[in-house]
């Protein structure tokens, strides 16, 4: 599998949480999350584009914490700096080490 085809299941399965996120589909916004979310992980479980550990927990800890997908909640951010650096050292070290501190200095700098 390459990196290419990785990113592009990566970002086909954001597009498919945000979208089910901004569509007025269903009146209820926890409906339509929860709907984003599992469409999200079966895109990420089946193209296999990130190991099925990260997809199982890791993804519905950090969009479901606390009813909040946004950028207000440090855990996005974070589990985005994690991933990019996953992405590009493929180092698992490197990895928890930029995740945690981005989270930490995200938590240092919240009010």
């Amino acid at each position: 599998m390459t990196r290419r085809y990785q990113l592009i299941m990566i970002v086909f399965a954001a597009g498919a949480f945000a979208l089910s996120n901004a569509v007025p589909w269903h009146e209820s916004a926890a409906i339509r999350k929860s709907a984003g979310l599992v469409a999200a992980t079966l895109i990420l479980w089946i193209s296999e584009a990130a190991p099925l550990g990260v997809t199982a927990l890791v993804v519905p800890m950090v969009v479901a914490h606390r009813g909040t997908t946004d950028f207000a909640d440090p855990r996005v951010p974070a589990a985005l700096v994690a991933a990019g650096v996953a992405f590009f050292t493929r180092s698992t070290l490197w990895t928890l080490v930029a995740g945690m501190a981005a989270l930490w200095a995200l938590q240092a700098l919240a009010p």
